[in-house]
């Protein structure tokens, strides 16, 4: 099969998705309004993340973001695409978190959007997948002060979503009734709607976490990890399988395609003690993405749309992924069944115990 073959499975266009999503109130068609604004944004990301190295170094260190990690060329121009395309767009603010302070565009508009421009950096040398995280949430006035406008909990976004760029982009989006996935055309340019009614199943015997750094954890989540690697019989569902790729829109995707957790808690490193990942730009459009696809996020003792932001940059813990589990691991944070499926040699003698 040719790409443009008459036989290919015709799906509809992004477009087509959003007219069908018929919003009556101002803010509601704002919502519509933006992501049609974003998917020229993330077209453009797309197109120069397929260039590779054809497109200059992209990985080339540029400076550093206000939390003091290295830019790299490639965060600088997916950036540099976003705010350009959103000048003219109902988008009053974004917070970037490639900026320190949240950028003004036209207080009077009835959105703001805070948007992680390129997660995965790290990963554009290796051409592992990578992608681009943004929430979207209500302006509460023109008076609003900045802190107003993003200092909201994840359970006032208005919509969420991802956009990764690997063997093909997919952007992965809810507007608030269910998770959706459409795929890049290459051929037209056109997102098409390729996956309806997302859901992430309840169970699963597969987890993603960086066990390099298992020696600096919390109890809680050691505890679980000796469990799952000690493959007990009478640990639920058996013998588990881990996946690490360092990218948070890819491990998520995966989730999203076939179910699984995804830990990145807080530890005892400095600069970790809070946790690693931003809240409003990462965790809170994640979390509603996966709430909205049957999952659960949380920090561990709280749900993570719950959270009350502090910090325009505000790091925090995230699990998510297949409910029960998920579940399961806050069972490990309130101290309930921390080893109850272990055997007494992992009690005594867990794999990384010390």
């Amino acid at each position: 099969m040719k790409l443009g073959d008459t036989n290919m499975p015709k799906f509809q266009t992004l477009e087509d998705f959003l007219e069908k999503e018929q919003r009556e109130d101002e803010t509601g068609r704002a919502v519509l309004q933006l992501c049609r604004q974003l998917r020229t944004a993330l077209n453009k990301i797309s197109t120069i993340v397929a260039c590779g190295p054809l497109a200059g170094d992209l990985a080339a260190a540029q400076g550093s973001n206000p939390d003091g990690d290295v830019q790299k060329k490639l965060d600088i121009v997916a950036h540099d695409y976003i705010i350009e395309t959103l000048k003219e767009s109902p988008a009053a603010w974004v917070l970037s978190e490639e900026q320190d302070a949240p950028i003004e565009l036209d207080r009077t508009r009835p959105l703001a959007l805070a948007i992680d421009p390129l997660d995965g950096s790290s990963n554009i040398e290796t051409n592992a997948p990578i992608g681009t995280i943004f929430s979207i949430l209500p302006n509460p006035g023109p008076d609003a002060t900045p802190e107003e406008v993003f200092l909201q909990p994840g359970s006032a976004q208005l919509a969420a979503g991802y956009c990764i760029y690997g063997p093909h982009t997919k952007l992965v989006l809810t507007i608030g009734n269910g998770t959706e996935m459409f795929t890049l055309d290459p051929m037209t340019k056109e997102f098409r709607h390729t996956r309806t009614e997302t859901a992430i199943p309840a169970t699963t015997t597969e987890f993603a976490v960086n066990a390099s750094n298992a020696r600096h954890w919390e109890r809680a989540v050691r505890a679980y990890f000796d469990d799952c690697i000690a493959g007990d019989p009478g640990i639920p569902r058996g013998n588990y399988n881990m996946r690490w790729i360092a990218s948070l829109v890819a491990e998520c995707h995966r989730i999203l395609v076939r179910g699984g957790v995804f830990l990145y808690p807080r530890d005892k490193r400095e600069g970790y003690e809070h946790g690693r990942l931003r809240l409003l730009y990462e965790a809170n459009p994640i979390a509603m993405l996966v709430e909205q696809a049957d999952g659960y996020a949380t920090t561990g003792e709280q749900r993570m749309l719950d959270v009350q932001p502090r910090e325009f940059h505000q790091r925090i813990p995230l699990i998510f992924g297949s409910r029960k589990e998920i579940r399961r691991i806050e069972d490990y944070h309130a101290g309930r069944n921390m080893t109850a499926a272990r055997s007494e040699l992992f009690r005594e003698h867990g794999l990384f115990n010390t």
